[in-house]
């Protein structure tokens, strides 16, 4: 049984963690770089794990490795050889695993919650070329070259013991053809794959959302399909659009609801953890299964929907 099918036996809802990056920049990190949020795998782990501890405490069954940047090639640009960028990788789940032992073995925070599991993170390739282009998808990459580069955090992630690997943040069909053809080399792995979205109904390279959906939903190491890192506005359309081609559980995990600005790196707009977690209800009853943030989320955001996940479950 994969881990999410068995936590959700468990429980109704699978709640997934919120944002790391922007989370370690509200703690007074410096993540104007190209390697983001896996920079502070070198600099600052022992933070990291904080944030994965916060989370698990607001709540979250799920913890995402910061893993998401963290690649051979990215870290080759900062002068470290391969054996030593895959010790930051392998790094990213130690400390996830360690977080989430120490919140574990406190047996308070045992009650009416599931063994939490980690994620280990899988960011597109767009990510790595730190242009944006993981909300466009436009590189032009074959399918086979997709599964060079994203083999060996694979493969590093599996062995240190992830739960299951999270492909996130995927912006176009092809780049999810590849890690699922790189997933076949490892048959007792699942992964969940989620997009990035442009609106209610397309990822952000212009695919349909059910058409990946239905793609998808052939593979049983397929854990579950959704979205992450897109507005919340499009949540609702984009859960009744995947549910139309699949049966598989439906994960969503989108920004607060800010609009990021790259010419100047910033973020506007405001958005309250307690409108996020009203918006959270509505995504479970539209037919998502697992919640949760990116960008700008924090643990403030998953003790709401926590709250709210509580309530249904006292309730029954």
């Amino acid at each position: 049984m994969n881990p999410i099918e068995s936590l959700l036996q468990k429980q109704p809802l699978a709640i997934v963690d919120g944002a790391l990056a922007t989370e370690l920049e509200r703690r007074g990190c410096d993540l104007n770089d190209a390697l983001w949020s896996a920079k502070i795998l070198m600099e600052q782990p022992e933070l990291i794990r904080q944030v994965h501890l916060d989370y698990f405490n607001a709540g979250a069954d799920i913890a995402i490795t910061a893993s998401y940047q963290a690649t051979v090639e990215g870290f080759a640009k900062r002068g470290l050889n391969r054996s030593e960028a895959l010790a930051l990788i392998q790094k990213s789940v130690q400390l996830a695993q360690s977080a989430r032992d120490e919140f574990w073995s406190n047996e308070g925070n045992r009650k009416n919650r599931a063994f939490p599991i980690v994620a280990g993170s899988i960011g597109p390739y767009g990510a790595f070329l730190a242009d944006g282009s993981e909300y466009r998808g436009d590189y032009k990459l074959t399918e086979k070259e997709l599964m060079d580069f994203h083999r060996p955090r694979l493969e590093t992630l599996i062995a240190s013991g992830s739960d299951l690997a999270a492909c996130e943040t995927i912006p176009c069909l092809i780049e999810a053809q590849a890690l699922l053809q790189l997933l076949g080399k490892f048959p007792n792995t699942g992964a969940w794959f989620t997009f990035t979205a442009k609106d209610g109904e397309h990822i952000s390279n212009g695919e349909r959302i059910a058409d990946c959906a239905a793609f998808l939903d052939q593979y049983p190491q397929v854990a579950a399909i959704g979205v992450n890192c897109s507005s919340p506005l499009f949540i609702p359309s984009l859960i009744r659009e995947i549910k139309k081609k699949t049966d598989k559980p439906i994960i969503v995990y989108p920004n607060s609801g800010e609009i990021y600005n790259p010419a100047t790196n910033t973020w506007h707009g405001e958005t309250s953890c307690e409108s996020f977690g009203l918006q959270s209800k509505a995504w479970y009853e539209n037919g998502a299964r697992l919640i949760g943030g990116c960008c700008r989320t924090t643990p403030d955001h998953i003790r709401e929907i926590k709250a709210w996940a509580n309530q249904m479950q006292s309730a029954n």
